[in-house]
């Protein structure tokens, strides 16, 4: 039996807003952005691109002919109702209902793109041998950590409004290449079977 797209999708937003409330409740301390980030690019990959073959494997299964049109969208419309309805439930969880989470999050951003920096600026100083060059690279240094001070970082977001659209747009398009995958794959099997029976 298959689901249609919009109960997949639905039950996508489900399992996506499970695993950021998982996180919330449990890691939301030193480690919070990291594991975030870790969960959002490689937990909810998975999920989603597994219900998406899901979907299409189904309806495949149950209709035998499946164009590449009915392929996209039985990818692509689960992908984006679960995804555009918690991009927009977790920006008004972060943004309207828990903001301290919102400001840990953000420090937490912030020191890590520092800790970044850092590490960069040791491992290249390590491999100089010219002063001239070393020279240069401190100047660059000092120039980028500036950025960096109380005063620079204060009122830094970056779970703003356009923040989460970017982000959305990146994800976008991740939905879009896998439904194009999965629409050729499906459509390929479909008219390679036919073929054969024909013969």
């Amino acid at each position: 039996m298959t689901k249609s797209p919009s109960t997949l999708g639905i039950i996508l937003f489900i399992a996506t807003m499970t695993i950021f409330f998982i996180v919330y409740g449990f890691f939301s301390g030193i480690n919070y952005f990291d594991i975030s980030l870790k969960a959002n690019a490689f937990v909810l990959p998975l999920i989603y691109a597994g219900a998406a073959f899901w979907s299409v494997n189904t309806f495949w299964r149950a209709h035998k002919t499946v164009s590449f049109k009915q392929a996209f969208k039985r990818a692509f419309v689960p992908m984006f109702t679960g995804g555009i309805l918690s991009i927009i439930s977790i920006f008004a969880f972060l943004n309207f209902v828990d903001t301290d989470a919102k400001k840990l999050l953000n420090y937490q951003y912030v020191q890590r793109q520092k800790s970044e920096l850092d590490t960069e600026y040791t491992s290249a100083r390590k491999i100089l041998k010219h002063q001239k060059d070393i020279d240069e690279l401190d100047q660059k240094y000092n120039e980028r950590i500036q950025s960096f001070t109380p005063e620079a970082v204060k009122g830094k977001d970056m779970l703003t409004l356009s923040h989460f659209s970017g982000y959305f747009a990146a994800i976008l398009i991740f939905y879009v290449v896998l439904s194009v995958f999965f629409g050729a794959f499906f459509r390929t099997r479909t008219v390679h079977q036919e073929i054969t029976n024909q013969e």
